[in-house]
């Protein structure tokens, strides 16, 4: 168990799927965990019940993370009932939908950059000030296995999520010398609420080309995200972990 004790934790989409993964295992570590969402207030709730039922620290709070007056609002609302944000896991993402290149249209990948570059840097801007003024920092993008799968049909989604992954490595090499460390993990396929009603085939299909021959869930990115949180990842900074039962091995 890594302690993250006196730390707080902002995770952006945490109310379901990995996001709610990744809140469980932050509190269970110690943190003070902001859960936000943007318009699911039920499911937010039951992740605070739930942390709360297991003696962590959890709050929700809704905003907006592709807009920036949201943001700031946010930041500040988490500041105002937690403190210093010392962690920000920026998880949250939209719709997925594949479809062939002729069909795709720039709205497609504006709303993916809109997530997986405007978020993160309108939460970076929020909080590197103070972190580096504290010359502490942990900054963990959650990015996918897809950038290097080069999946079809999906160059939307694998064009930002690329992007999201260079802007992690400038960033630390950019925060380092502040003690700010910035990285990312890449999930593999790992079931979740939005996949539910996905065929069995699909899923077997999937795990067959998987060494591990299954797939994950969402405390497998929780765990990893909480050990890049920790002191005892102080020196890695700039890196892509794969979780993905090495369906990556780059």
């Amino acid at each position: 168990m890594f302690d993250l004790k006196g730390k707080t934790a902002l995770v952006t989409g945490g109310s379901r799927g990995l996001g709610a993964g990744i809140c469980d295992c932050l509190g269970q570590a110690g943190a003070n965990v902001a859960v936000n969402y943007f318009n699911n207030a039920e499911a937010a709730d039951e992740v605070v019940s739930r942390m709360d039922s297991q003696n962590c620290s959890a709050e929700k709070f809704q905003a907006d993370v592709t807009s920036e007056s949201e943001v700031k609002h946010l930041v500040r609302c988490v500041r105002e009932r937690f403190g210093a944000v010392d962690i920000v896991v920026v998880n949250a993402t939209c719709l997925q939908v594949t479809k062939p290149l002729e069909m795709q249209t720039w709205d497609d990948y504006q709303a993916m950059l809109d997530f997986f570059v405007k978020s993160p840097f309108l939460l970076m801007k929020e909080v590197v000030a103070e972190m580096k003024a504290r010359r502490y920092g942990r900054f963990i993008n959650i990015c996918s296995e897809v950038f290097e799968l080069g999946n079809p049909h999906f160059a939307h989604y694998v064009g930002a999520k690329g992007a999201q992954l260079g802007m992690t490595r400038s960033w630390a090499r950019e925060l380092g010398e502040f003690g700010i460390t910035v990285n990312a993990v890449s999930p593999g396929w790992i079931p979740v609420e939005r996949t539910a009603h996905w065929p069995k085939e699909a899923f077997e299909h999937y795990t067959s080309g998987v060494p591990l021959q299954r797939q994950g869930v969402s405390n497998d990115i929780g765990s990893t995200v909480t050990f890049l949180a920790s002191d005892e990842a102080n020196f890695i900074t700039g890196q892509k972990i794969a979780v993905n039962g090495g369906n990556t091995l780059v």
